[in-house]
């Protein structure tokens, strides 16, 4: 059988790249964020576990990334293990690659957000080096697109700790106005905060807006 070893070691580095490149290109980084907020803000620290909320994020990530996906899928050139070691991948291969890819950070980061970082770029690399960069580069992207997502999920999990914050001060007050100081807020607080979840149907409400955030790119 024969292999191609230039094909072969690029391969293997882009996959030892998937990790981070999970993180900083898809929506992996924020729907992450949201659950943690949302886990500490009902009170339960250890409820889901991390590992857990780690692989509902994954599966939300793969539920809104299967058409990038299939598309990156599609531009490879592999079909199955012996194309994996046969066909040759080079640079300009794993670049047409990765455009759906880019894609879909262009259509999700702001505009301003990207044009931010292009000043920066600027100002930091000085002009030769930052005179033929543009907005839709990934040095420019990927950090636009990480900063969007993070910036982003402090504001969906600000919106969503509010209500429980609500429910702990009502607590607490109603507590002190019958005198029984010496009872945890929080004894009372959870089980009312859990059973609000459940009722309106928590997970799913936040799933599908988590879902319905992110838009495809063209």
């Amino acid at each position: 059988m024969n292999v191609d070893p230039i094909g072969l070691v690029i391969m293997l580095s882009a996959l030892s790249l998937l990790p981070m490149l999970l993180i900083c290109t898809t929506c992996f980084l924020k729907v992450s964020m949201v659950l943690m907020i949302v886990r500490n803000a009902i009170g339960v620290q250890q409820v889901p576990p991390s590992i857990a909320l780690y692989s509902i994020a994954l599966a939300i990530t793969i539920f809104v990334m299967a058409p990038t996906f299939t598309e990156i899928k599609e531009a490879l050139p592999i079909s199955s293990s012996r194309d994996f070691l046969q066909k040759p991948l080079t640079v300009d291969t794993l670049a047409r690659a990765g455009e759906p890819l880019r894609r879909f950070m262009i259509k999700n980061t702001p505009i301003e957000r990207r044009q931010h970082f292009l000043e920066i770029a600027k100002k930091q690399w000085g002009e030769n080096y930052s005179k033929n960069v543009n907005d839709t580069d990934y040095m420019i992207l990927i950090p636009a697109f990480v900063i969007s997502e993070i910036q982003v999920a402090f504001e969906v999990g600000f919106v969503l700790y509010v209500p429980f914050v609500v429910i702990d001060l009502l607590i607490s007050n109603l507590l002190l106005a019958l005198g029984m100081q010496m009872v945890s807020p929080m004894v009372i607080s959870l089980p009312l905060k859990i059973l609000l979840f459940i009722i309106l149907n928590g997970w799913l409400k936040l799933f599908e807006g988590l879902v319905e955030s992110y838009q495809r790119g063209v």
